[in-house]
């Protein structure tokens, strides 16, 4: 029992050691605190803090040296890719042709769960699965799981889905996508996802769910997105609006997508009581 205390324990130390690496909080060469000082500051034994130091060496985070101590020697292998939460359709195809992507599987399932609800398709109907893993520079940064209508997967081929950005292939299609609703919260990295995105089990990522819609009101892909979070990151820019007494924060509309948003507005009304939702135009 204690055994596994500790080791809870320090996966906590490790955890915020590793976060304030990634982050540049500690950046490369920086000379971390003793084991004394670290274990005074988390509150927890000198063993504890040998354990996450060496988790975060065999990861080549850092080096230890017996007379000069530990030092930082974590290097960012690409600059971080950073999503305009307000243009996200348009962020996504400037994506697609910065980034390269890495196809792990392509097959038709039955549809089950929310993804037949999203998609409004009767279970057990099939719908055509992908798994893709992102990468910028040769870095991975994002898991990728997407689901669409058989007809719509139908159109396009495996080479092609490990060719073409998906939102790519909808539109050649002769689909014309409308909007999208996105939700951004957190995940923790599986077995799988961690291989692939070189992690370790149980790190922390930004999980990003995404139902797109055509113009017709009919869901036409389902986005489960898991990102590295010192790889990838969302920003939306605010403007400050409203009457004196009710002052509110809104989204920045630039030029370029105001005309956009205005086509979609009609079809853009609606929204869940006590949710929060963003409106994505093409």
């Amino acid at each position: 029992m204690s055994d596994r205390l500790g080791e809870a324990k320090a996966r906590q130390v490790y955890l915020v050691l590793r976060d304030r690496i990634v982050s540049g909080i500690f950046a490369r060469g920086t000379r971390l605190p003793n084991e004394n000082e670290l274990a005074a500051t988390h509150d927890v034994s000198r063993v504890t803090i040998r354990r996450a130091l060496g988790e975060l060496e065999r990861e080549r985070l850092i080096e230890r040296r017996r007379r000069t101590g530990t030092h930082v020697v974590f290097k960012h292998s690409a600059a971080p890719i950073v999503g305009d939460i307000t243009g996200m359709l348009a962020s996504l195809s400037d994506m697609g042709r910065r980034t390269t992507a890495k196809l792990l599987s392509f097959e038709y399932v039955p549809a089950e769960g929310p993804i037949a609800d999203a998609l409004g398709v009767s279970r057990p109907d099939l719908v055509q699965r992908a798994v893709r893993v992102r990468s910028v520079d040769g870095a991975p940064f994002s898991f990728l799981t997407t689901h669409v209508p058989e007809w719509l997967g139908a159109t396009f081929t495996r080479q092609d889905m490990s060719q073409h950005p998906l939102l790519e292939l909808i539109e050649r299609a002769g689909v014309k996508v409308s909007r999208a609703i996105q939700r951004i919260g957190a995940g923790l990295a599986v077995p799988e996802v961690a291989t692939a995105l070189q992690v370790n089990v149980g790190s922390p990522l930004l999980e990003l769910i995404r139902v797109v819609y055509d113009g017709k009101g009919r869901a036409v892909e389902h986005l489960h997105a898991l990102y590295r979070p010192d790889r990838y990151s969302v920003a939306i820019e605010l403007a400050r609006s409203g009457g004196t007494k009710k002052k509110t924060w809104a989204p920045v509309v630039h030029p370029k997508s105001r005309a956009r948003k205005s086509q979609n507005k009609s079809s853009n009304t609606s929204r869940h009581k006590g949710e929060q939702s963003h409106v994505i135009s093409t």
